[in-house]
């Protein structure tokens, strides 16, 4: 088993889409419409079958947007998605320059080994990176391979 998507309600759904994958490379996937709910709906696909669905209906309000991690765990459910990046620092740094709002800067995470940091959309909804070792560490071989060349 694992887990087929994440979904967004949002306010505006073409501009989420557009930040979604200008912001993290992901690829506009299906997109849909249901009339009688005043809704509509398209995917943001990303690498290894990441996907978050993010849904537009018309006159739906905001509710409570958790300002951090710790606010987020003071109510029972949706806390944050969470996206694998290879250079914490990086991907931080250009989610950022991007229009996300700073939450914490890259730290070390309560796991062992893994470093993390946190944003928030332009929604306000919270996006935690953390930093996949593995893919950092081809990604440094990659460059010394570059550099020797």
């Amino acid at each position: 088993m694992r887990v087929h998507h994440t979904g967004l309600s949002v306010p505006d759904l073409d501009r989420s889409l557009a930040w979604y994958c200008g912001t993290f490379g992901f690829t506009p996937g299906f997109a849909f419409e249901v009339p009688q709910a005043s809704l509509r709906g398209a995917f943001a696909v990303g690498p290894n079958g990441v996907a978050i669905e993010l849904i537009e209906r018309a006159g739906s309000l905001p509710g409570p947007l958790p300002a951090d991690p710790p606010q987020a765990n003071e109510l029972h459910g949706y806390n944050h998605i969470a996206l694998a990046v290879g250079d914490l620092d990086e991907a931080y740094r250009n989610v950022v320059a991007a229009g996300a709002r700073p939450v914490w800067n890259p730290r070390a995470s309560p796991e062992p080994g893994v470093r993390m940091a946190y944003v928030a959309d332009p929604d306000g909804n919270l996006i935690e990176l953390i930093e996949d070792r593995e893919e950092h560490e081809i990604q440094n071989e990659n460059d010394d391979e570059e550099r020797a060349a």
